[in-house]
């Protein structure tokens, strides 16, 4: 392969998740042959004027590595304690390796408290783009030694495709142990084919999605479906494929067929509605078919009239899952009204609002442009 190593004509800014059998290579410590080869890749590109972004995972392995394969009990404490240990020797072996090459990196520690407050996802985007800005590389992972099941955005897979919307990125690369989505588990099934180019994610692609193949990391192919899904509603492609594949990311920025390729979508979420996919639910509603047919259909708010059932206590201001009556989720959106309010209103027309509760905070639920469709 020839390598374009000239500038490139538009800069992009591309994010590459790479997972913790990427980087061991399947094996119980981190591979630094392969590491050196992956971030010699990122040069090329970085040298070219895009603007790259690494999601990386391994702190744990490098933990276990560092402290010569303690054994450990299987608790929440333990393995925040390999991650104390193992993100500082993460972060120092990339910055040695990438310092090779005279670039200059920048460590982001990330949990969900950071990304489902809309004011701190701003102060978070903030901060990464300086670093792009100043031609400096993110190198960001979840901050496991300090996260609770409460704030963890629970695994790299999905917190790549936030970091992509936080950068505002035009790709998204997953690396992962095998060469991308497959018809069926290609452990299972020697037949299975690898599917190339991906135009629309569906509950049949959804259930082909198996389990990682080393077992080493938190994510399999499934949660890198839920990224492509999430990455894809804010316009950004991205490509799952092998991290062991020769000069695979350099393949990927030229739009080589390589992995699979999922295609983003034509009309993009707005800006402002990116933050609300960090952000936890704090409680569902439940449509009637009316209202469901408005949002998805008519492009409509939601309004009291529409709603059946409020389920669990949220204030002011939170996010929470729209479904119908099946409780398939159909969407999500900030709510104008606490749980208690939505439980009063709920099947009134808007301009009883006031006289159900004493005050209003207007004729809505949810605003269309607090809301994110599925």
């Amino acid at each position: 392969m020839v390598v374009n190593t000239k500038k490139a004509d538009r800069s992009q800014t591309v994010v590459i998740k790479l997972g913790t059998s990427v980087l061991t290579a399947d094996t119980k410590q981190l591979d630094k042959a392969r590491i050196v080869e992956l971030i010699r890749q990122c040069a090329v590109l970085h040298q070219a004027g895009h603007k790259i972004v690494i999601v990386t995972s391994g702190a744990i392995a490098a933990g276990r590595e560092y402290l010569n394969f303690p054994t450990l009990p299987n608790t929440v404490a333990a393995k925040q304690m390999l991650a104390s240990v193992g993100q500082s020797k993460l972060i120092q072996l990339w910055e040695q390796l990438f310092s090779i090459y005279k670039i200059h990196i920048g460590q982001m520690l990330l949990t969900r408290a950071d990304l489902e407050d809309r004011e701190r996802f701003l102060n978070a985007q903030d901060a990464l783009k300086a670093l792009l800005n100043h031609q400096i590389i993110p190198v960001i992972n979840e901050n496991d030694a300090v996260a609770t099941a409460e704030i963890k955005v629970g695994d790299n897979d999905n917190l790549s495709a936030l970091v992509a919307i936080l950068a505002e990125a035009d790709k998204l690369i997953l690396l992962t142990d095998i060469e991308g989505l497959y018809s069926a588990d290609p452990r299972h099934h020697p037949d299975a084919k690898l599917i190339p180019v991906v135009d629309h994610i569906d509950d049949q692609l959804r259930n082909i999605a198996g389990d990682s193949v080393s077992g080493l990391g938190t994510g399999g192919m499934f949660t890198k479906i839920q990224a492509a899904e999430i990455a894809g509603r804010a316009g950004i492609e991205v490509v799952i494929a092998a991290g062991g594949r020769r000069n695979v990311i350099l393949d990927i920025a030229e739009n080589q067929t390589v992995g699979t390729r999922f295609l983003p979508q034509k009309s993009p979420l707005e800006h402002r509605k990116y933050w609300l996919f960090g952000a936890p639910k704090a409680g569902k509603v439940t449509l009637d078919d009316g209202a469901v047919n408005a949002l998805i259909h008519k492009g409509s708010s939601l309004l009291p009239s529409g709603i059946l059932t409020v389920e669990h206590d949220f204030s002011r201001g939170a996010v929470v899952d729209i479904c119908d009556k099946s409780g398939r989720r159909i969407a999500r959106g900030v709510t104008r009204y606490n749980s208690d309010a939505l439980k009063q209103i709920a099947g009134h027309h808007s301009q009883d609002i006031s006289q159900l509760i004493g005050y209003e905070h207007g004729p809505v639920a949810v605003h269309r442009d607090d809301m994110i469709v599925q």
